[in-house]
This record gives C-alpha cells, sequence and structure tokens, in this order.
C-alpha cells in the first residue's frame, strides 16, 4: 500500500503547493547553486516520516546526497538531528513544506500511539487506529500508527466486512445482517472477516446465537459490562472495545480481556511534532 500509493500521493502534493513554480526561490536563487540542510528535532517523542523524505527528495532530484542519522520509529529529544540532505538549493526549498508537514504529522501520530501503547504495557490487549483519517493521508497515518507501535484496524471499506449500528438497522437486525454479509460475501468470491458491533448484553447474545463472525466489537460498554461480554464470549471471538475510552480509562478496558480497543484519537486528535529544516 505504501509503495503503490506513494508516488502519486507526491505528485499531488507538490501540484498543490507548487503549482507553476516555486516563485519565492526562483526569484533570488541561482539554479545551480548547491546547498545542505538537516533537519532538527525540537520536541521529545517518536520520529516518523524519514523515508517518505527521502523519497520525495529523490522524487525532486534523484542524484540528491543523502545522510540518514535517525530512522522510523527512534525516541528523540529536542536537538537531534534525523537526517542532512545535500542537493539544489530550489530542490531542498521546494521539498521543505511538503517534507514537514509529513514528518511532523506522522511523528505526533507515532508518539501518542506510543503513549496508548505504554498504559497497556503487560497486558495482551493491542491498540488499533480507526478511518478517522486526513483524506488522501491515510496510508501515510496508519504507517505512523504501526511505527508508533499501534496495530492498523480495516484500511478502508474494502478489506473487512464491518456491519456498524446503522448497517444493522438498516438491515433488519443482527441476525439479517450478518447472514446477508455471509451471503454477498459468498456470491462475491471474497474471503473477508467480519466484525459485527453491538451496543448491549441483548445485541452480543444475538450475535452468539446467529454466530459467522470473527470478531465482536462492544461499543461504549463501561467496564463492568465489558467484563461480562468478554466472559461470555469465551475465546469464541475476538473481542474489540471501542467508544469513549480515554487515556484514563484505557488500561481499565484492556485488564477485562479484550484483545483490541480501537482509538480514533489515535489519528484525529493529535499534536505534530515540531521539527525544522535548516540550512547548514
Amino acid at each position: 500500500m505504501m509503495k503503490e500509493s506513494l508516488e502519486p500521493f507526491i505528485i499531488n502534493a507538490l501540484n498543490e503547493d507548487v503549482g507553476d513554480g516555486d516563485h519565492s526561490s526562483q526569484s533570488c536563487i541561482p539554479a545551480d547553486a548547491e546547498g545542505k540542510v538537516q533537519l532538527l528535532v525540537k520536541e521529545s517523542g517518536v520520529l516518523a516520516g524519514v523515508d517518505v523524505a527521502f523519497e520525495i527528495f529523490r522524487y525532486l532530484q534523484p542524484d540528491i546526497e543523502i545522510s540518514p542519522l535517525l530512522g522510523d520509529g527512534t525516541l528523540v529529544q529536542p536537538g537531534d538531528v534525523a537526517f542532512t540532505v545535500k542537493g539544489k538549493v530550489l530542490t531542498l526549498l521546494k521539498a521543505e513544506r511538503l517534507v514537514l508537514n509529513i514528518m511532523q504529522r506522522m511523528s505526533g501520530i507515532a508518539t501518542q500511539t506510543r503513549e496508548y501503547v505504554q498504559l497497556v504495557d503487560g497486558l495482551n490487549t493491542k491498540i488499533l487506529d480507526t478511518r478517522k483519517t486526513t483524506p488522501g493521508m491515510r496510508f501515510l497515518e496508519k504507517a505512523a500508527v504501526k511505527i508508533g507501535g499501534g496495530e492498523n484496524h480495516r484500511m478502508g471499506l474494502y478489506d473487512m466486512v464491518m456491519l456498524k449500528d446503522n448497517h444493522v438497522d438498516f438491515a433488519g437486525g443482527i441476525e439479517k445482517a450478518i447472514k446477508t454479509a455471509q451471503k454477498y460475501l459468498k456470491k462475491i468470491g471474497k474471503d473477508l472477516k467480519i466484525e459485527i458491533e453491538v451496543r448491549n448484553m441483548d445485541e452480543l447474545q444475538q450475535v452468539l446465537n446467529t454466530g459467522g463472525v470473527h470478531r465482536i466489537m462492544l461499543d461504549n460498554f463501561d467496564t463492568g459490562t465489558t467484563r461480562q461480554a468478554v466472559e461470555l464470549i469465551n475465546g469464541k471471538y475476538e473481542t474489540e472495545s471501542s467508544g469513549g475510552i480515554t487515556k484514563e480509562t484505557l488500561r481499565s478496558y484492556a485488564e477485562c480481556g479484550v484483545d483490541y480497543i480501537s482509538v480514533g484519537a489515535l489519528t484525529h486528535q493529535i499534536k505534530s511534532l515540531d521539527m525544522s529544516l535548516k540550512a547548514v
């Protein structure tokens, strides 16, 4: 996914930013001028997006000189230098904002993900992202979650059947939703996992009576009900907690024995990590 999506993303992002030319740079920098920049970290966190940055530089100038110093996943502190790049000054300036936008956001996501993952340290529960991502940047943001130690949920609507409350209501109930989904997958020849969301213990019992799913999402359950649900499921299906779970309550949900906790905030409520690209 990363390799297939990256070049079209770079092309579109540069078209958006550069348009018919970087006139600020071209107006005062000779075309043959060469220079060197370094990526300076200005805030503590988890570094992410280094490999993507290199691809941006290479796309603009294939023979550019890159000296990597720190890789994706490195715990960084203010003053750390992630890499240096030497090439045409016009290339360095053209790449600057795109490189920073991506690396700052990816590093922010990786940093926040690590904080959530650390909160369930020692337990078997895995932290999942969601589809609450920036349009066009999902593949990068989900890569950042992985760098931070989290796991990816489905990439989109195409790689898992996820029957949420609206699906169930429109389909006419739990049993109809599950059985119709099974028939659909058989008809189109797709071997996709089926996950279903339940809102209460009654809906959970309906799922258990029907069967034919791979994972059950316990949506907006409190910890007491979550524990009851996990005991009732008894390992027959994967379990996932979701909805209203904060850093303060995360571990208590994990201690209920769920396999996964999905956290939309990993990608849509983040603070970018501060860094700069400076001439040296």
